[in-house]
């Protein structure tokens, strides 16, 4: 056993489980690849100022759980804890905003940090699948990314989800709210961190966990309430599009989302299968935060979906992907000229799109054989002296268990005639 483990609060992908978080991060990628969006991979670490600024300094992100660290040249960087500030940092860097065809759709995936206490469904790394639209404010691009969204989980057999509804407001209504917000903050029984972050950031307080914050919170004063007319027809329209594209969603006026870029619309994807960890993924408008980071105004919205909590969702459902073998055809060779003989052909196969695999280590034909079934090959080659001899192949059906003798110049059309 090796010395060393995965860090605290990590973990290792690793066959067979590996397949099925490829899968689900290729089911959330396949509606933005087939609505415009295009991929983007940005680092795995910026400057600690670019999430101070976009995330929020008085969010528990920054404040508790980003890993920063000084580079020897002095820098100041920190692991990504999310993936909205880099992408539209290397957006802005870039210029795309500036080829004339906004909004840029962008869709990423990676891997994310965040320093917190490790349970199942929270974890210090974690993957997630983003998608971002940057330059314009259009209630049926917020709508948009949010009916992609359902249909990538339906994609994948969960039915058991709901989203989560709501409108922060923006510049013009917010600050009415948050000074109403602060007043009813201010004569409730909050311990002193708690109340200095009412005082910096009052909405951080509506997402406290805690059971005695939130008893405190019944009677606190609503965001709707304090909408402007053109923040509800915004968000109107953005629910009018949602439901008529058959999307279900139940509005939560106390959702606001643990960071603060976010403006107007704001949504969570929850499962209730999940325990307290019940959020899979979420997202909202941020058309402020391009100018927080040293951009020009613009309007943005997006959402980034947890590839962890998702598989997660899927055992609690029960859903077991349809994936498919890793393996079409196993190549068992039976001494030295079949093995150079079967190896050519195993390179052919794939040449030709069919995934092929081979004993290697001189295996013996009942280990070879174990190691075939094991690699869920539909087909097994196996190819012995006498075989050689009559210049052919054993094609062995591992379904049905039928061997046909094959010539060994024929197999891959044959292999590629039996997958239609």
């Amino acid at each position: 056993m090796s010395t060393f483990k995965a860090p605290k609060g990590t973990y290792d992908l690793i066959p067979p489980d590996s397949a099925t978080y490829l899968a689900v991060r290729e089911a959330i990628a396949a509606p933005l690849r087939g609505s415009g969006y295009g991929y983007i991979e940005t680092p795995g670490f910026e400057n600690v100022e670019l999430f101070a600024r976009g995330v929020g300094e008085s969010t528990d992100i920054v404040t508790k759980e980003m890993y920063a660290f000084e580079t020897k040249g002095g820098d100041r960087l920190a692991l990504r804890p999310e993936g909205t500030a880099s992408v539209l940092r290397a957006a802005l860097e870039a210029n795309l905003h500036k080829a004339g065809n906004l909004p840029v759709k962008l869709w990423y995936s990676g891997s994310y940090y965040r320093y917190e206490r490790p349970q199942k469904g929270r974890y210090r790394h974690f993957s997630q699948v983003g998608a971002e639209a940057i330059g314009a404010e259009d209630p049926a691009l917020d709508a948009e990314l949010i009916i992609l969204a359902d249909q990538a989980y339906r994609s994948l057999g969960l039915r058991e989800f709901r989203i989560l509804l709501n409108s922060l407001g923006d510049k013009e209504c917010r600050p009415v709210y948050r000074a109403a917000l602060q007043d009813f903050l201010r004569g409730l029984d909050l311990d002193e961190d708690t109340l200095r972050r009412a005082e910096i950031n009052p909405l951080r307080v509506l997402d406290d966990k805690r059971e005695a914050v939130q008893k405190q919170l019944t009677g606190a004063p609503l965001l709707r309430d304090h909408l402007c007319d053109a923040c509800k027809a915004y968000h109107e329209e953005v629910r009018e599009l949602i439901t008529a594209a058959g999307v279900a969603f139940e509005d939560d006026p106390r959702l606001v989302r643990g960071l603060d870029y976010y403006t107007r619309t704001t949504f969570e994807f929850v499962h209730d299968g999940l325990g307290s960890q019940s959020a899979v993924g979420g997202g909202g408008r941020y058309d402020g935060l391009s100018e927080m980071i040293g951009g020009p105004a613009l309007p943005s919205v997006g959402w980034a979906l947890g590839v962890d909590r998702t598989v997660l969702a899927l055992e609690a459902e029960g859903v077991e992907l349809d994936l498919p073998a890793t393996t079409s055809v196993f190549a068992v060779p039976l001494g030295e000229e079949a093995r150079r003989v079967l190896f050519a052909k195993v390179t052919e196969l794939r040449k030709n799109g069919v995934a092929a695999d081979f004993a290697y280590g001189g295996k013996g034909l009942k280990a070879a054989m174990k190691a075939a079934h094991r690699s869920g090959a539909r087909y097994a080659l196996v190819l012995g002296e006498r075989d050689l001899a009559e210049g052919v192949v054993q094609l062995k059906d591992m379904e049905s268990g039928e061997q046909t003798a094959v010539g060994v110049n024929e197999i891959v059309a044959e292999l590629e005639a039996r997958r239609g």
